[in-house]
């Protein structure tokens, strides 16, 4: 008994707990990401936010297009990345 209580004490702290600090990251990356900022998608789409609603928003692409994407679907902010390359 006392070998299968290790084993769940390590399971959690090897897998379970990094995996929920992880998601922790995402959830507040995703609610920071403001109005004007650069994204890309899980997709690969590169997009400007223009409109945040509950969970969604509404990206602007190149020719002037528009897409309405759900929040869990972005996965990068380029704007640093960007900074960082107009000043070098």
């Amino acid at each position: 008994m006392l070998m299968i209580g290790m084993m769940a004490i390590v399971f959690y702290f090897f897998m379970i707990r990094p995996q929920m600090k992880k998601s922790k990251e995402e959830k507040k990356f995703r609610e920071e990401l403001k109005k004007g900022t650069r994204v890309i998608t899980i997709g690969g789409v590169h997009g400007k936010i223009s409109e945040i609603k509950d969970d969604t928003f509404v990206i602007d692409t190149e020719g002037n297009n528009r897409m309405r994407i759900n929040k869990t679907a972005v996965s990068m902010d380029l704007t640093k990345e960007l900074e960082k390359k107009a000043t070098s």
